[in-house]
């Protein structure tokens, strides 16, 4: 999807639009010194950047297998976006001709009628069609709900000691081993394939780490005995999903009928969980979960944004998360950096009136 862009290139403001020349990056706050807007509202990137970073999220995680090398990328890993394309006929009296529709994201896995189906079910705002304002939605909730700065200490420029990334880099690692995932769209009758399919993912991820286990330990002459024990991952506990005929959200507790596509969570439980599409949202801010993206917390799903947020306190000035052991509470509950703790023009205390 093409972006609006000003003459000199920058991405222009989807607030302010006209008034703003274009996204123009302050030195600490994630916002435009031009207009004071987020730099979420300018959407700025591409669909290739949001790619890469959505592969440096997936990458190390059970949803890993949405991802795929880059060639030359040195270990790193791009996202396998699912792009749809439907195409319609156009009835008239002379040739046939063709009415194409381009979706910049669709459900994977699926076929196109089950993923048109999913899309009839979303509001028509939030569908994805290239060059609508539902596109547009979809990257700025993509920018806004998984931040880079919360995943990628390179990212995060306000870490300022070994400790601090040391920190950010376990707490990355262990979401992404316990509760980050991808929702997975099926009839709810078919929950039995996404389950044989995360079996087989699983005991192919425990063949892979036994393998790389056992060269590593031909690489350090390792001649003590060792006990791979593989445990059963096959198990269903006894549930015949064919069986079964009553479904109901896990959000709004209605009905799921068995014609209707539903959205499945792995961190909850191919058995006791699934939602209507457009309630597979954000239990804290209620946005629709971009690209099924979800982090699976108390019972609860989560965006990225607001899972970080019950873990580590987030800056309100720089908009990162704050790893350092003191920071400013403010009477409000607000936390900022120490440093932060001003007027980002003036650079005047917040206790202190200023001119802005």
């Amino acid at each position: 999807m093409s972006m609006k862009q000003s003459a000199g290139g920058a991405a222009v403001c989807h607030v302010c639009e006209g008034s703003c020349s274009g996204y123009q990056s302050h030195s600490w706050r994630k916002a435009c010194i031009t207009c004071g807007c987020s730099a979420v509202d300018h959407a700025p990137g591409s669909d290739v950047e949001d790619d890469h970073r959505m592969g440096r999220l997936l990458a190390d995680s059970p949803c890993s297998h949405l991802t795929a090398k880059v060639k030359g990328g040195g270990g790193l890993r791009i996202y396998k976006r699912n792009r749809m394309i439907v195409t319609n006929p156009v009835v008239s009296r002379k040739d046939p001709t063709f009415n194409t529709t381009t979706y910049d994201w669709a459900p994977a896995g699926l076929n196109q009628t089950l993923a048109m189906q999913y899309m009839e079910l979303i509001p028509e705002s939030l569908r994805t069609i290239s060059g609508t304002d539902g596109a547009l939605k979809r990257r700025r909730q993509l920018l806004g709900q998984l931040p880079v700065y919360d995943q990628d200490p390179m990212k995060c420029l306000s870490l300022a000691t070994e400790e601090e990334i040391s920190a950010m880099l376990l707490f990355v690692k262990s979401y992404k081993q316990e509760v980050l995932g991808v929702g997975e769209v099926a009839l709810p009758g078919d929950v039995g394939a996404l389950r044989e399919a995360s079996i087989q993912r699983m005991a192919k991820e425990v063949k892979d780490r036994s393998n790389s286990d056992k060269k590593d330990a031909l690489k350090h002459q390792d001649h003590g005995s060792t006990n791979n024990n593989i445990s059963d991952t096959g198990s269903t506990n006894g549930t015949d999903d064919s069986k079964k005929t009553g479904y109901h959200c896990t959000g709004c507790h209605g009905d799921v009928t068995m014609e209707s596509p539903a959205v499945y969570a792995e961190r909850a439980g191919y058995h006791d969980a699934l939602w209507h599409p457009p309630c597979f949202v954000c239990a804290v801010c209620g946005q629709g979960l971009a690209d099924l993206v979800y982090f699976w917390s108390n019972q609860k799903l989560l965006c990225g944004r607001h899972y970080c947020e019950t873990v580590w306190p987030r800056c309100s000035g720089c908009d990162e998360l704050i790893f350092c052991q003191s920071f400013h509470t403010g009477k409000d509950g607000k936390t900022w950096h120490h440093q932060h703790y001003c007027c980002w023009k003036c650079g005047q205390n917040l206790d202190t009136p200023c001119q802005h």
